[in-house]
């Protein structure tokens, strides 16, 4: 599953934050153009089926080999079933 619709992804390496607009995010004020209540719903989502994430757009998550596949298909389901 990819990202809902109208999202930007920023990554570094295993570092990665997801921001609810479809505008490129670069720095402070383009953050905080995105929508932070659709973030919300999605958290509150993600935390519903199994998936911890970090409770602010304006924070970061990581991947690591801590994660298994199990937890990376949770994590791709999950989504997939964001409206």
């Amino acid at each position: 599953a990819n990202p809902p619709q109208g999202v930007t992804v920023n990554r570094v390496g295993s570092m990665f934050t997801m921001f609810f607009t479809e505008e490129p995010v670069y720095d402070y004020d383009s953050a905080k153009k995105s929508n932070t209540t659709k973030f919300g719903d999605f958290f509150r989502h993600m935390l519903d089926h199994g998936v911890y994430l970090a409770p602010s757009q304006f924070e970061a998550g990581f991947m690591s080999f801590a994660h298994t596949e199990a937890d990376i298909q949770l994590t791709r389901d999950a989504m997939g079933k964001f409206p």
